[in-house]
């Protein structure tokens, strides 16, 4: 900006114009930018002219002025003709015709006229509705009608309303009144005010801007000389007012775009305005029609002073723009004519620069700007209205080819308007308006490139008058943006905002040309661009190309920063704007940038490793932890997880991962100085005897977990560096050995703290099922479940060293559910054992006192029996039993315990098979019979007690009462390393002083004898009198998962099942009196059953009666019904659902031993002294089968819903056998040897044919439940079928498995016990009882030989001795 005074300032524009007029203004090739750029001075000389012109081009305003004279000059109406033509030579558009179906609407609001009924005021006057109705009458005409809707031209309704006014106005005037001629004009604006109200009544005003402001335009024309429609014509006493056409201002401060340019250069008005006074006579609308007219003469002679061919690539393109640039220069010739229409007359003989024309030429030019002054003066024609839309035929404009002398002359001439290269004065200016307007920001609605309303409108007047192609705009609006933008004057959003605004420029509001200047870039083909912009955008492209790559990888030079630059930005507008653009070509410049990037980049990583090194780990070696460690881990993995988060969407970057370049230069050292630093801290603390924290090993590997992960996903084909299994292995072994320490003590704690009641916080006291088991049981699985989790949220990678730990932790977690187990079965057997109230007084009584009171009970009938008082505690601690195994199920699925199995069974070495050291004995005490009575009533209360050879107590049954042939069914299990002798001794329990003596015995345990692990029954004799029967099965002890599982869920289930068999105990009772023999006895007599007659029956014995009805069968267990309501109301309270079917099921066993012990005796190879029963009686015994069968069912009524145990379950296999005894009871002896010979042989062979199948299986870990002689009853060898081993019993679904195998194999295994057992009431039978059992001992032997044998001669098959036990 220059900084002289404004003095001196026009001075040099006077000279600069002076100089730039007698200076060449030609164009050179491609119009290319100059040289030599223009000057300040010169750039706002012709900014300036430009601007002024616009001023001088703009509609003049109007303006009311007083004429004094008595009389008003009256205006002629053919001026106002004139302007309805002008006003409506619109486009055949569908803007510019009244909408279908318009006439209707028109003719209504005619009629409303000529009825008195329009609501607009100056309708009601006599000579309007006479006016309007001669236009009613020629509107109506069919043939206009139709012309009318097919055409929808509004003029024609002007003209034909103007003529048939005229007529009606001018009827009755003399001939030289004209005083009836304004009317004309003001009726006419009446009709068009009528139909501007139609149109907005209907809603088509908005849908047709364009007509309703010519339809306005013409109304404010039509009223020049009354502005009011509603006021009377007359003139006032004083004069009238008239509209008159404003002189043109030449103050700058009413040129808007003339002050745009002084802003924009720094200039006060007073300035510009000496530059405007110095050069207003030279800057004339007459010197901007000169410059058009030079111009096109120079562009049909094909001088340098416009494009010529030779600018564009195609022929075609230049075709294109030259047809363009036709209709532009008619255009802006009428606009400057429109404003000065006395050019009209001068234009046509006054081109005093051209002199150089053919007199035929310029008799040509005379024509054509005649027509064009023709078309401005005098629009109206005979037929139609003249467009200024239609361009101007100015084709005479132009010069001979041949005519040299003139083209020299045109190419030496000067513009006054146009600089000497547009071009480069157009990039001179927008590089000025956008540095102005970035120092003075406005607020815009529409988004501009950088530039504000005010220059967008100046650019644009510029593009006008200089003939600057819309694709060379946009292309210098892009240069000059992308320079700023390497210039880094302006940023990414604003360069992003160049290009929409390039591709998709704002429509633009002048309307001065036909050409239009809102066409984007893309929508222009480049074939028709000059090769001079083609060339310029290409460079702009690659340009923009080198410095977005060059802010790119600054950019992500910082991307491992904590708050880096977001890369988006640029890569969009690379995206988008440059890459997308097919003139865009890339060449090598991208793999040179990928190298660099990802040098950089590895570098960068490398830096922010080592400071990361630096910071957490300590330079003194001795000061190392795993927290360093730890922390620097969590570093590395934090930075990886920063970044795959930030890039989450676009991982790669031109290319180029940010991440896997981190992984690959940082991940190689962390992991070698990683190794390096545990290494060293462990043989710190070896050397020192101290031990790093087992959380801190458990945190270090979770972190190396987690970068190996990453290390794989990155660098798949590298090993990651750092053994970490086998380096913290270590530290979970020290945490399992401490959880195994703490776990007995910690469930000892859990106990202490349980009061073993329900849970319910209801205020009704009702707890649902998952509310009634104690918090002792849910503590101690919270303990074992987070146990199991440490371990598991490890993700141990190695699945042996896994499976490893999850069998150590197995093994805990068996004993701490053996600790568990030890202590509530304890304290459930104490309190169901204790004495009750009447007990305890009885106890305090002498031997007398006692005696006397048996007496007078015996006399007096007094009922004893009566429901047991239960502990609620006693059935929470059962709930807790039953909870206990459902719980231990899921731990076992969340342990994955097959799997870890079958790792190890993988990864086992080959070779013979580890000898156990611990061998565990499940010792079953079944049964005992014809033990010796102990008491004054001819029987004994027994229990059986098991000890060892070191007089060690092992196990304890329960007490059978008033029994002489108990059945416990009760186990344990008993480890040993070697040979153990166990002594059984059966007791008789008293309730007053000590327990009497049975009988004892005892049995060897030796490992070798039970080397084929098959379960063996013996029949023990008593040193006394009577027998006992053991079932004895021995199971190495296995360092197994599957073991230590199996075994936690066969001692669960085992004190499940001691705990519900003490419950049922104290009914069992009741139930064998109520359905002894006494009782059926009583039946038959019709004595009927109750507690009080019941005791009677050992004093009063009655022969059988005959016929007994339903109701009476039914009436005698109504009793035992009341009882079982009772005591199963007590039971409701406490336990759960599945804990009630458990004690209701074993009841109904005790129901079916007792229906049994009615029907059969036990089974023996003696005969018995139990007499068959009678038709009647076994009807009976059936009869309460079935009703008790009901009880325990209780299916409801109206639903048919098992209330109570499953039908299924209730029928169990006993239950069969009872069914079957209808087939045998009352077969004669003979039949019944023969069929019973005929069972044992069929499945002697079946059990052959199972042992024949089972040859090839060698080193089994467990004997198979069928393999071994299963021959049950008398014929059954020492081996039998086993069904309940620990590896059977691992979790509730093999538990599950085995039952229903069991059923089945029931089921296709049909046997001849009931037959033997009913043939011990036979007498003659007793021989054949005795064979049995002789052959009973011959098939043992045989067994047990063949098993030798079978054995010694297995090919590669583990040999047995005592030495050599296979492990299992």
């Amino acid at each position: 900006m220059s900084t002289a005074s404004s003095r001196s300032r026009p001075n040099r524009r006077i000279s600069s114009l002076q100089n730039s007029e007698r200076a060449s203004i030609s164009r050179t090739t491609s119009r290319s930018r100059s040289k030599v750029a223009p000057s300040h001075n010169d750039v706002y000389t012709f900014a300036l002219r430009i601007a002024y012109l616009h001023h001088l081009l703009q509609p003049r305003a109007k303006r009311k002025q007083w004429i004094a004279a008595p009389k008003p000059v009256k205006k002629q109406s053919t001026v106002m003709i004139g302007d309805l033509i002008q006003d409506f030579s619109l486009k055949n558009t569908k803007n510019g015709k009244f909408p279908h179906g318009f006439m209707s609407p028109l003719e209504k609001r005619l009629q409303g006229v000529l009825m008195g009924t329009e609501r607009l005021p100056g309708y009601n006057d006599a000579t309007v509705k006479r006016v309007f109705a001669e236009a009613y009458t020629a509107f109506t005409e069919q043939g206009f009608r139709r012309r009318m809707d097919k055409e929808r031209r509004v003029e024609d309704l002007v003209l034909i309303f103007y003529s048939n006014a005229t007529k009606a106005l001018q009827k009755g005037k003399a001939p030289d009144d004209d005083s009836w001629k304004l009317l004309v004009d003001r009726h006419v604006a009446l009709f068009v005010r009528l139909i501007s109200n139609t149109l907005k009544d209907h809603g088509k005003g908005d849908d047709r801007p364009e007509l309703m402001a010519r339809l306005s335009t013409l109304e404010k024309k039509l009223l020049t000389n009354d502005q009011d429609l509603t006021a009377s014509t007359a003139d006032g006493p004083g004069g009238t007012t008239i509209e008159v056409v404003a002189p043109l201002s030449t103050d700058v401060k009413d040129m808007r775009m003339v002050q745009t340019v002084a802003s924009m250069f720094g200039l006060r008005n007073s300035q510009v305005q000496s530059d405007i006074d110095a050069n207003k006579n030279t800057w004339t609308e007459e010197a901007a029609v000169n410059d058009l007219k030079a111009y096109q003469h120079c562009l049909d002679s094909n001088t340098k002073r416009t494009l010529r061919s030779d600018d564009f690539d195609i022929e075609e393109g230049y075709q294109a723009w030259k047809k363009a640039e036709i209709p532009d220069l008619s255009h802006m010739m009428a606009e400057i004519l429109q404003a000065r229409p006395e050019l009209v007359k001068t234009s046509t003989g006054a081109n005093k620069p051209l002199p150089a024309i053919h007199s035929n030429a310029s008799t040509a030019e005379d024509l054509a700007y005649s027509e064009l002054a023709k078309s401005i003066s005098s629009p109206l024609d005979s037929n139609s209205f003249y467009s200024f839309d239609q361009p101007v035929d100015m084709s005479a404009l132009s010069l001979e080819e041949d005519d040299k002398a003139g083209r020299e002359f045109l190419e030496q001439s000067t513009y006054t308007f146009i600089p000497p290269d547009p071009r480069a004065y157009y990039r001179a200016i927008i590089q000025y308006a956008m540095t102005f307007d970035q120092l003075h920001p406005v607020e815009s609605p529409v988004a501009t490139p950088l530039l504000s309303p005010k220059s967008m409108e100046l650019m644009a007047e510029l593009c006008v008058r200089w003939r600057i192609p819309q694709f060379t705009r946009l292309i210098l609006v892009l240069d000059v943006a992308a320079q700023k933008f390497l210039d880094q004057e302006i940023g990414l959003d604003e360069l992003d905002t160049v290009f929409g605004w390039v591709k998709q420029p704002p429509v633009e509001t002048k309307k001065i040309h036909s050409h239009s200047y809102s066409i984007g870039l893309p929508a222009i083909d480049q074939q028709f661009w000059t090769v001079q912009d083609f060339a310029l955008y290409r460079q702009i492209l690659s340009s923009l190309h080198d410095g977005l790559l060059r802010d790119l990888y600054d950019n992500l030079q910082q991307c491992y920063d904590q708050k880096p630059p977001n890369p988006g930005p640029i890569l969009m507008v690379l995206e988008e704007h440059i890459h997308n653009d097919p003139s865009f070509s890339q060449g090598s410049e991208m793999d040179d940038f990928k190298n660099q990037l990802v040098a950089g980049l590895a570098t960068k990583a490398a830096a922010v490793y080592r400071d990361y090194l630096e910071k957490e780990v300590p330079k003194n070696q001795e000061e190392w932890e795993f927290y360093h460690v730890i922390q620097l881990g969590t570093a590395v993995v934090k930075l990886c997880d920063r970044i795959k988060k930030r890039y989450r969407k676009n991982p790669e970057i031109m290319g180029v991962n940010p991440l896997s370049i981190l992984v690959e230069t940082m991940f190689p050292s962390f992991e070698n100085d990683a190794g390096d630093l545990v290494r060293r801290i462990v043989h710190v603390a070896q050397t020192k005897q101290t031990e790093v924290g087992v959380d801190d090993g458990f945190t270090l590997y979770k972190e190396l977990v987690k970068i190996r992960g990453i290390h794989h996903g990155h660098l798949p084909h590298l090993p990651f560096q750092i053994p970490v299994e086998d380096l913290l292995a270590d530290f979970v072994w020290r945490w399992i050995q401490t959880a195994d320490e703490r776990i007995v003590g910690l469930v000892d704690e859990a106990i202490k703290q349980d009061q073993f009641q329900v849970r319910s916080e209801r205020p009704d006291g009702h707890a649902t099922d998952s509310e009634r088991h104690s918090v002792s049981v849910i503590d101690v699985f919270r303990l074992l479940n987070q146990t199991a989790d440490t371990i598991i949220d490890l993700n141990w990678s190695d699945e042996v060293q896994y499976a490893k730990f999850m069998t150590a932790l197995s093994k805990s977690f068996g004993n701490g559910l053996a600790r568990y187990c030890e202590v509530i079965d304890q304290r459930f057997a104490k309190e169901m054992d204790r004495l009750s109230p009447a007990q305890v007084a009885a106890a305090a009584q002498t031997k007398q006192e006692r005696w006397m009171r048996l007496a007078r009970d015996a006399w007096n009938n007094k009922e004893k029996i009566e429901p047991f008082q239960f502990y609620p505690e006693s059935f929470v601690k059962l709930n807790n039993i039953e909870f206990a195994v459902q719980m231990l199920d899921k731990l076992e699925s969340k342990m994955q315990v097959d799997r870890c199995a079958k790792v190890l069974e993988k990864f086992a070495p080959q070779g013979r098979q580890k000898r156990p050291s611990k061998y565990m004995f499940t010792i079953k005490i079944v049964e005992a019979e014809d033990l010796k009575a102990c008491d004054p009533n001819g029987t004994s209360d027994p229990y059986v007690v098991l000890g060892d050879e070191y007089q060690k107590r092992l196990a304890k049954t329960r007490v059978i009462m008033r029994n002489l042939n108990p059945r416990w069914d009760e186990s344990v299990d008993i480890t040993v390393q070697g040979p153990l002798n166990i002594i059984a001794t059966v007791w008789d329990w008293d309730t007053f002083g000590d327990h009497d003596y049975v009988g004892r015995t005892n049995l060897k345990l030796d490992p070798t004898h039970f080397s084929d692990y098959l379960p063996r029954e013996y029949w023990l004799n008593l040193d006394t009198q009577g027998r006992l029967l053991l079932r004895v099965s021995m199971e190495g002890e296995r360092d197994d998962i599957q073991f230590y599982f199996g075994k936690a869920f066969r001692l669960l289930k085992r004190t499940e099942r001691d705990m519900t068999r003490l419950i049922t105990d104290k009914l069992s009772q009741y139930i064998n009196v109520s359905l002894s023999h006494e009782a059926l006895k009583h039946l038959m007599s019709r004595g009927g059953i109750s507690v009080a007659s019941v005791t009677s029956l050992w004093k009063n014995r009655q022969s059988v009666a005959p016929a007994i009805t339903q109701m009476e069968v039914e009436e005698a267990l109504k009793p035992l019904f009341a009882y079982f309501d009772e005591n199963f109301a007590i039971m409701k309270q406490t336990l759960t659902d599945a804990s009630m079917v458990m004690v209701m099921t074993r009841l109904w066993k005790e129901v079916l031993l007792a229906i049994e012990g009615l029907l059969v005796p036990p089974l023996s190879d003696k005969p018995s002294n139990q007499r068959p029963l009678s038709q009647q009686e076994m009807d009976i015994a059936f009869k309460w089968l079935e009703l008790l069968f009901e009880f325990f069912n209780a299916r409801d009524e109206e639903t048919g819903e098992a209330m109570g145990v499953p039908a299924d379950v209730l029928k169990s296999p006993k239950y069969h056998e009872l069914a079957s005894l209808n087939f045998f009871y009352f077969d004669t002896t003979d039949n019944l040897i023969r069929t019973s010979e005929r069972m044992a042989s069929a499945t002697i062979a079946r059990a052959k044919a199972q042992a024949q199948a089972q040859v090839a299986q060698n080193n089994r870990l467990s004997a198979p439940p069928t393999l071994g002689a299963s021959f049950n009853g008398l014929m059954g060898a020492t081996s039998v079928r086993r069904a309940k081993s620990i590896m059977l019993s691992r979790n509730l679904g093999t538990m599950r498995k085995a039952k229903e195998e069991k059923r089945k194999e029931a089921q296709a295994d049909p046997s001849d016990d009931m037959i033997l057992r009913i043939l011990r009431m036979r007498p003659e039978a007793g021989p054949y009882l005795r064979d049995r059992s002789r052959q009973k001992d011959r098939l043992a032997a045989a067994a047990a030989a063949e098993m030798i044998v079978r054995q010694s001669l297995a090919a590669g098959g583990p040999r047995f001795g005592a030495n050599n036990l296979p492990r299992r």
